[in-house]
C-alpha cells in the first residue's frame, strides 16, 4: 500500500510541507502583494469620493477576494484533464494595477458601482478568451503586450505624483511637508532595493511606507478615527455597491479583460519555467484564464475590485524555486483573515496620500520598465519602434488632452479620452496586423548581388 504523501519539500508542487517550514515562506508572498492589493482600492475610492466605511469594505472585499481567487488557481475545480476552473499552478493574485487608469476615469463620472458592473462583463470576456485562447494568442505579442503594459506604467505617474503633493483636493496640497514625507518614504525604499538583500529588498515598500507613516504621525498627519468606527470580524457584502451597466464602461473594462487574460500566460510561463522548468500546458493556461474570468464576476457582486497574478510573486517562485501549493495557500490564508478584520482595514485607510505616493511611484515605475523589457524581447527595428511609439504617444496624447474629444459623444470621451489604455491597445494591435514585416519589405536581391 502506498504511503499517503505528507510532509513534502517546499520544493515539490503537491503535498504538504512542515508548518515550520511553510509559515515564513509564506509570509514572504504576503509581504511583497499586500500593499500592492490595496492600493489600487484606496486610489479609486478616492477617485470616487466615497466616505471612510466604504472604503474599508472595498479595501476588505481586495484582500478577501484576493486570497479566494489564489485558492482557485492553486486548486482548481473539476477533472484536469477536461473544461476545469484553475490552473493547479504557484502562483498569488490580487487587484491589478493595470485597470487602474481605467477605474479612475469611471469613478469619476458614474462611480464604484459602474466599475463592478463593467468587471462582470470583463469576466465574460474572459471566459471567452479562456475558450477561445489558441486562435486570439497571436494577437497579443510581447511587442503588443508590453507597449500596454508601458503605457499603463506611464499613465499612473500623474496618480503618483498628485499623491506625493497631499492627494488633489486637500487643503495642503503641494505643502513642503507632504513633499518631504513623500521623498523621505521614495529613500527608504530606493535605498533598500538597491543595498539591502533578502527579506529587506523584498518587503523594500512594506518598510519604506511603514517608515513614512511613522514620520507622518509624529507631524499629526494620521487620523485614527476610522479604527474606532470598524468592527472586529464583518463578512463582505453581497452588493453592497448596487451594480450599475454603462455601455462605454463595459467596451473599456473589458478591452482590458481581453488583454490581462492573454497576459497572464507570461506569468504562468515564468511561473511554470522558473519553477518547474517547463512550459505550462495547454489545459492549465484555459483552466487559469477561466478560473481568472469567473473569481473576477463573483468578485465584483461582492465590491472587489479586478484581480490578475502578482508579477512579483511569481519572482519569487523563480528565484526560491519554492513551488509547494499548499505554502502558497497558506499565504492566501493569511491574506484572507486579514481581509476578514475591519480593523486592520481600517488601519490601511489612515495612510496619508504622501505616504502612498511615495512608496508607489516606485511600484509605477516598475510597471512601465516590465513593459519595455517585455517591448524588447523583440527585435527594435524601424516597424516595432514605430508601433511602440505610435500607440504610446496617441494613447498618452489623447488622454492627457481629453477636451480634444469635447465634440464626440460621451461614450467616445468614456473609452477613448480618459484613460491611454484603450487607445494604446487598439493603435498597436491594428499596425501590428497591417505594417509590413522588415523582411517583407527587402527586396529580394539579384543573381549577381549573391557573389
Amino acid at each position: 500500500m502506498e504511503k499517503k504523501h505528507t510532509n513534502a519539500s517546499v520544493f515539490e508542487l503537491d503535498g504538504i510541507p512542515k508548518f515550520s517550514q511553510a509559515l515564513p515562506l509564506a509570509l514572504q508572498h504576503v509581504v511583497a502583494m499586500i500593499v500592492g492589493c490595496v492600493t489600487p482600492a484606496i486610489i479609486v475610492s478616492g477617485a470616487a469620493g466615497i466616505s471612510g466605511a466604504d472604503r474599508v469594505i472595498l479595501i476588505q472585499a481586495s484582500l478577501v477576494f484576493s486570497a479566494l481567487a489564489t485558492f482557485l488557481q492553486l486548486f482548481p475545480i473539476g477533472p484536469r484533464n477536461k473544461l476545469h476552473l484553475g490552473a493547479g499552478l504557484p502562483v498569488i493574485l490580487g487587484v491589478s494595477f493595470a485597470y487602474v487608469p481605467s477605474m479612475q476615469a469611471i469613478a469619476e463620472g458614474y462611480g464604484i458601482g459602474t466599475i463592478l458592473g463593467a468587471q462582470i462583463v470583463g469576466g465574460v470576456v474572459a471566459i471567452l478568451v479562456g475558450l477561445t485562447i489558441r486562435k486570439i494568442r497571436k494577437f497579443f505579442p510581447p511587442l503588443i503586450a508590453g507597449t500596454v503594459v508601458f503605457t499603463i506604467g506611464l499613465s499612473l505617474y500623474p496618480t503618483a505624483i498628485n499623491y506625493m503633493a497631499g492627494g488633489t483636493g486637500s487643503a495642503d496640497y503641494g505643502s513642503w511637508q507632504n513633499w518631504a514625507i513623500a521623498l523621505f518614504t521614495l529613500a527608504v525604499v530606493t535605498f533598500l532595493n538597491h543595498f539591502t538583500t533578502g527579506f529587506l529588498k523584498l518587503a523594500s515598500i512594506l518598510v519604506g511606507m511603514a517608515a513614512g507613516y511613522v514620520v507622518a504621525f509624529f507631524c499629526g498627519m494620521v487620523d485614527f478615527s476610522s479604527i474606532g468606527e470598524a468592527g472586529l470580524i464583518q463578512l463582505p457584502q453581497l452588493f453592497h455597491f448596487p451594480l450599475h451597466f454603462e455601455i462605454s464602461s463595459c467596451v473599456a473594462i473589458g478591452l482590458l479583460f481581453a488583454i490581462n487574460s492573454v497576459q497572464a500566460i507570461g506569468d504562468f510561463s515564468a511561473t511554470t519555467s522558473g519553477g518547474l522548468n517547463r512550459e505550462p500546458k495547454t489545459d492549465e493556461l484555459q483552466g487559469a484564464i477561466l478560473g481568472y474570468g469567473i473569481s473576477n464576476i463573483i468578485g465584483a457582486c461582492f465590491g472587489c475590485l479586478p484581480t490578475a497574478t502578482y508579477s512579483q510573486n511569481v519572482g519569487i517562485v523563480s528565484t526560491t524555486k519554492v513551488v509547494n501549493r499548499c505554502t502558497l495557500g497558506l499565504a492566501a490564508l493569511i491574506i484572507l483573515i486579514a481581509g476578514l478584520l475591519p480593523k486592520f482595514s481600517a488601519l490601511l485607510t489612515t495612510i496619508p496620500y504622501c505616504v502612498l505616493g511615495g512608496a508607489t511611484v516606485s511600484v509605477f515605475a516598475s510597471i512601465a520598465m516590465t513593459g519595455i523589457k517585455l517591448v524588447m524581447t523583440e527585435e527594435m527595428n524601424y516597424r516595432n519602434t514605430s508601433i511602440v511609439g505610435l500607440a504610446a504617444a496617441l494613447g498618452m496624447g489623447v488622454s492627457q488632452a481629453s477636451a480634444s474629444l469635447a465634440l464626440f459623444p460621451d461614450w467616445v470621451t468614456t473609452i477613448f479620452g480618459k484613460s491611454p489604455v484603450v487607445i494604446a491597445t487598439l493603435v498597436a494591435i491594428f499596425l501590428n496586423v497591417t505594417l509590413p514585416h522588415e523582411k517583407d519589405r527587402m527586396p529580394k536581391p539579384e543573381p549577381n548581388d549573391i557573389y
